[in-house]
């Protein structure tokens, strides 16, 4: 003979699941889609932004008006640029000349992460965010 299970019981067993799944989703990983231009810019313009690399400063970079940016390995040495969206990249160019850059920025637990686009295998996380602006010395002058 076949048992059948009583509908509210059946229900109510969702409703149990459904609440299990919500509060162990935040525990998943996320499997994000790279940060659109909007996206980007919304979240980097008037900042000032700090990466890493396997826990050490890499560089930092200052989000203007316009697409534009402002990098430097350290503070004493800064590039101006600009950035632009293209496919699923977030990609620069700068003043020395060297190839375009382009990036996947995913915005995880309020901070981003960068993955380059390219032949290395590159990641940098965001290490501190300010609204100041960077302290770029001028050209080097010598006595």
């Amino acid at each position: 003979m076949e048992r059948l299970v009583p509908l509210c019981h059946s229900a109510r067993m969702k409703t149990i699941l459904l609440t299990a799944f919500a509060f162990c989703t935040p525990l998943l990983p996320a499997f994000a889609d790279p940060m659109t231009g909007a996206e980007f810019e919304a979240y980097t313009l008037g900042k000032t932004l700090t990466f890493s690399a396997n826990g050490t400063i890499y560089g930092a970079e200052e989000y203007l008006p316009g697409q534009q940016v402002r990098w430097a390995f350290d503070q004493d040495s800064c590039m101006d640029g600009y950035w632009f969206e293209q496919n699923d990249n977030i990609c620069f160019n700068y003043e020395d000349g060297r190839p375009t850059q382009c990036w996947q920025f995913f915005l995880e637990q309020d901070k981003l992460r960068a993955v380059f686009q390219g032949a290395s295998d590159t990641e940098l996380y965001e290490a501190h965010k300010t609204d100041a602006p960077m302290s770029c010395l001028g050209p080097q002058v010598g006595v």
